[in-house]
């Protein structure tokens, strides 16, 4: 199936499958190389979709032509060393549907800010400079950041990444040539990475080519533009279909109530799992104590059931001890594994729920300065619950050129690992593969409060 075929599938498949959404908000975030044109790219979206007012455009207007990365790049360092440091989010819309942008940093000592906007984002925008390669080549060689930032995304579980190759107008007649070759190195890569492409197309940020409007045949490409692939990608499926899931981070008293008949506090949070209802049992943890709940209230205070990703208040049938940190986890029978001895005076199969595990398996992108080391403790923060992590050993080392997986006793700023982690207390874990939050843990140093690594989960062993 050739790239054209493939994209309009994809743009196909998703807006037809009811499962996918297609029509809410979408966050997607722009990454790669240094200088490869995130930026710039954002700011001709804003542009080309009339949503710069004339007085914006005005401000960063130099000798009569707009300066479009400076829409994003609001640091004062930022302006004057023509680089992106932070994270800067953009809104815009169009008539099909609206978007949240976020420009991640594409210097290697910033990684730690693009994981931050990889973590929340619904899909990916990886620039790829044409003019940095050698696209003579046909086997030519990614940079290592393309390489870098592109693994990051997939395994934070972005769903929907787009390679966007960029600068081919620099190029001129040899364009077609340069897109043919970066494409095949883009789809080879890959494959071997286990990725799953959204789309590959060929823009010029600064001049516009396929980003809002296509350019008939540019470069032997006749797909869709860039914002068309955009207007049709998901956003990310609220993990609806797990047990519930409910890191508790405010607690909210009212007991002046004379209502005796539940509990007199309400527990506030955003649902990591599952769906908040009235009369599911819960367990607390680390507590272990049981409840009902008694009411479900949304952000408005209106009574209802609150699914996954969406904010709610939690009231329980009786007074039990919740601190912020906390999870409320969904507490469901568990039918007899063996048959009932007759001196057992229980008729009733013991509750379970998800067990706390304090021995974790999982992959670690390090941020830290300082290299990961077997031994050395860290904070590690689940949810809003703070444990203490110590690193068991490094299992191996992700070599981002080969993809080779190496053996390893450290791991240095920017590297992807494999890792053991032994907490002082359990928490209810899943693998990462199936809860962008309850698979998550952030590492941050006990001495210097920096965070170290932001931890995806492969499973808890109790």
């Amino acid at each position: 199936m050739s790239t054209t075929e493939t994209i309009a599938s994809h743009a196909t498949n998703t807006s037809a499958t009811s499962q996918f959404d297609t029509k809410s908000a979408l966050k997607f975030i722009t990454c790669g190389s240094v200088d490869d044109g995130k930026s710039t790219l954002i700011g001709r979206l804003l542009i080309d979709s009339r949503s710069v007012l004339q007085d914006q455009l005005a401000n960063v207007s130099k000798s009569g032509e707009a300066d479009l990365a400076q829409f994003t790049d609001g640091l004062s360092a930022e302006r004057e060393q023509g680089i992106t440091i932070d994270v800067a989010y953009r809104y815009f819309n169009t008539a099909e549907r609206k978007f949240i942008i976020g420009d991640a940093p594409g210097h290697e000592q910033y990684t730690r800010n693009m994981v931050t906007a990889a973590s929340s984002a619904d899909a990916a925008v990886v620039l790829v400079d044409a003019t940095k390669l050698q696209w003579q080549d046909p086997a030519l060689s990614l940079l290592p950041q393309t390489r870098r930032h592109s693994l990051l995304c997939h395994l934070l579980r972005v769903p929907s990444i787009v390679f966007a190759v960029n600068k081919l107008d620099a190029l001129g007649i040899d364009a077609s040539t340069a897109f043919a070759h970066i494409e095949g190195a883009l789809t080879q890569f890959a494959q071997a990475a286990d990725i799953e492409v959204a789309a590959i197309v060929p823009i010029s940020a600064l001049k516009g080519h396929n980003v809002v409007e296509s350019v008939a045949n540019w470069c032997g490409y006749t797909g869709p533009s860039l914002l068309d692939i955009l207007e049709n990608l998901p956003v990310t499926p609220a993990d609806t279909a797990l047990p519930l899931g409910f890191p508790v981070q405010w607690v909210e008293k009212f007991s002046s109530s004379s209502d005796t008949t539940q509990g007199r506090r309400i527990f506030w949070g955003r649902v990591a799992a599952g769906l908040a209802q009235v009369g599911q049992r819960i367990k607390v943890l680390p507590s272990g104590q049981t409840a009902t709940v008694a009411q479900v209230l949304s952000t408005t205070r209106q009574p209802g059931t609150v699914p996954a990703g969406h904010s709610a208040g939690i009231i329980l049938d009786r007074e039990v001890d919740v601190s912020r940190g906390d999870w409320l986890l969904a507490l469901d029978p568990l039918a007899p594994s063996a048959p009932v001895s007759d001196d057992d005076f229980s008729d009733t199969p013991s509750p379970s729920s998800l067990a706390a595990s304090r021995e974790i398996s999982a992959t670690v992108a390090w941020m830290d300065d300082e290299p990961l080391v077997a031994g050395r403790v860290y904070w590690a923060l689940h949810g809003h619950r703070w444990v203490k992590a110590r690193v068991k050993r490094v299992v191996h080392r992700l070599d981002i050129n080969t993809l080779a997986e190496e053996t390893a006793d450290t791991l240095p700023a920017n590297s992807i690992g494999h890792i053991e982690l032994l907490l002082q207390d359990g928490i209810a874990a899943l693998p990462f593969a199936q809860s962008r939050v309850q698979g998550a843990l952030v590492l941050v140093d006990t001495a210097s409060h920096r965070t170290a690594g932001a931890v995806m989960i492969h499973a808890g062993a109790q």
